[in-house]
Order: structure tokens, then sequence, then C-alpha cells
């Protein structure tokens, strides 16, 4: 039985990171509206706050006693080194989470309903917090991100374009890039014109941007900065990175295609975010080009300096041969665009991966 003293610490407790849940995310809330200007995700904050709200019961502001609380007005150094915008939302977004925790933990014995609320509003803040990072738009938080992706989908002319990839983000894809190649041709049988190009990547960079998922453009720098895309993929015969880095500026990711280790160094040395290695197996999506096998893949896990994707005709069955090569990060097409069930599959892929 609980005495009538743990009881009203219990009570204190829950009441104080009630506060600071709700304190946290007016902060986040407040930075979304004023500093990114996105009504989105002030709205999804604004929910969680208020939710929250309503569990905050009389009884809890009751059983406050701020000067019979030891740790009142205790600082820690780290808060005045808070200067920048991102430190402020990543801070806050750590404070929120670790008080719906404790919620959580001690709300079980007290509060059924605090405690089951606390949990689905700190698993909500999780993929809300990568979205927000994306959402601030700076090179580092497109490149930290960067490194978290393992799975990395390309798209191809599709009547189901839309529809495939919001399947694989709701899967868990984070990296999205879209591919329509000229002489690609559209539901209607007829050649994309530049007009649905723009179309289509609006229509994804929205889908990836609701998802907190980083968007790239193959090829067309016009396209991904019309788009506001979080960057661009080069091939071999394209525009040179350095030219690409002058137009779209030192935030926004630069990924170059790569079939041989000499091209991985110079890409290295050209600044790029990161790098295709492949093609791993012959692909109908790369025709003519003759594969590169899993020893590149090795080579390229023995010395890359940046993040590497291996890429062709990779898919489940044989994604750990190309895993004991070294890729920690593939790039697939037909494995999810021609799946059954796209988000299923995008859910396999990751949990092979992750």
């Amino acid at each position: 039985m609980t005495s009538p003293a743990q009881q009203s610490a219990v009570l204190r407790l829950l009441d104080a990171n009630l506060d600071r849940a709700r304190e946290g995310l007016r902060v986040v809330e407040d930075w979304c509206r004023f500093g990114l200007d996105r009504a989105d995700l002030v709205a999804r904050l604004k929910d969680l706050r208020q939710r929250l709200g309503l569990l905050h019961q009389e009884r809890y502001k009751q059983a406050r006693h701020t000067a019979g609380d030891v740790a009142a007005g205790m600082a820690h150094p780290a808060q005045a080194e808070r200067l920048e915008p991102a430190q402020v939302l990543a801070a806050n977004c750590g404070r929120v989470q670790e008080a719906l925790r404790v919620l959580e933990e001690f709300g079980r014995g007290e509060d059924a309903r605090l405690a089951s609320e606390a949990a689905a509003i700190r698993y909500a803040l999780y993929d809300l917090e990568v979205e927000l990072l994306r959402a601030s738009g700076s090179g580092d938080q497109r490149r930290a991100l960067l490194r978290h992706c393992r799975l990395y989908l390309v798209t191809s002319p599709s009547p189901q374009l839309l529809a495939v990839v919001e399947a694989a983000l709701e899967g868990g894809v984070r990296l999205v890039q879209y591919r329509a190649k000229e002489g690609s041709c559209g539901p209607d049988g007829q050649p994309i014109t530049d007009a649905v190009r723009l179309q289509q990547a609006q229509a994804l960079r929205e889908l990836c941007s609701r998802h907190g998922a980083l968007f790239l453009v193959n090829d067309r720098i016009d396209i991904a900065l019309a788009v506001d895309a979080d960057g661009v993929h080069l091939g071999q015969g394209d525009l040179p990175p350095a030219l690409a880095r002058r137009l779209l500026g030192p935030d926004r990711l630069i990924g170059r295609s790569t079939h041989a280790i000499s091209q991985l160094r110079q890409a290295v040395a050209d600044g790029c975010d990161y790098v295709g290695v492949g093609p791993v197996n012959a692909t109908p999506t790369k025709p003519g080009r003759e594969p590169v096998g899993l020893d590149y893949v090795r080579q390229a896990a023995a010395e890359s300096a940046i993040p590497f994707f291996a890429i062709g005709g990779i898919e489940a069955s044989n994604l750990a041969a190309v895993q004991a090569a070294g890729a920690e990060r593939v790039a697939v097409v037909r494995a999810i665009t021609e799946a059954v069930d796209p988000a299923a599959a995008s859910r396999a892929l990751l949990e092979m991966l992750n």
C-alpha cells in the first residue's frame, strides 16, 4: 500500500512533469509558428499539448509545493550554451520526452489513462522531432538525418507513384529520390514533360515533409530548387558536383553514382555527401551496364569516408550477401515499387538492415 506521504510525492511529481512537458511543447510549437512558419507542425504540437492539458487534474495542482522542492531553481551550465534555435529545439524535445517517460512510469499506479497517453505522445514526438530537424533545413541537420538512413527508395515512373511512395514512407523509409529520366513515359504512355515532373516532384516533396523524410531529385537541379528539395543525385554524366554545389548552396545534399573506387574517391574529393555504389547486380533499371559485383562494395566499405548506398538489383533475398560485403545502407527501386505491399516490403528490408 502506498503511504499518504508517498502518494503526495507522486501527485507532486505528476504535476511537475505535466508542467514540464507542456512548457517544452509550447517552446517547440512557438518556434514552428514564428520561426518555421509551419502551420501543420503547429497544429500537431498544439494537439499533443492540449491532450496533456486535459489530463492535468486539479488534484495534481493542489499537491504542488514549490517552496518544498529541493531542485526548484536549479540550473545547469549547458542551458546558457543554447544560443541557436536548433539547440533550443533539441533540448526541449528531449525535455518533453523525459517528462513523458516519468509520467508513464509513475502514472501507472495513480492514473492509467495518463500513463497510456504519455506513452503515445512520447512515441509521436520521436517522429515529430525528426520532422522538426528536417524542417529547420540546415546542412548539418540534413547530413545528420542522412547518416541515420539505411534504406533509400529511388522511384521509377508509375501510375501509382504517389501511392507507392506514401506506403513506403509509412513503412519507415526516410530517404526518397525522384527519378524520371529523359524519355520516361507517364501513365498515358506519353513522354513525361517538365510540367509533369515538377508536379510529381512537388507532390512527393510534400509527402516526404509530412513523414520527416529527406527528398532528393535525380539530375535536375532546377526542379530540386523549385520544390525546395533537400538535394540532388548526380550521375557520372551529369553536371559536376562543384557546379551543383555553387547552384544549390552549402546546405543541400549532393549524391553521386559511382561504379569504381576511383569514382568514389573523386566524389569524396568533390565534397559529395554520399555515393551510390553499384550496380551490384544486373538490373533493368540500368540496361546495358555491367554489374560491379560485391568486390566494389567491399572496397567502398573499407575506404569510403562518406555514407554509401549499395544499389542494383538488391532485394530481401540477396540483401544478406550485400551486408556481408560491408554495406550498411542500400538503395532500391523494384524491391519496393513492384512489391504487392510496398509498406510491408519497406518494413521487411528495414528490419534486416537494422
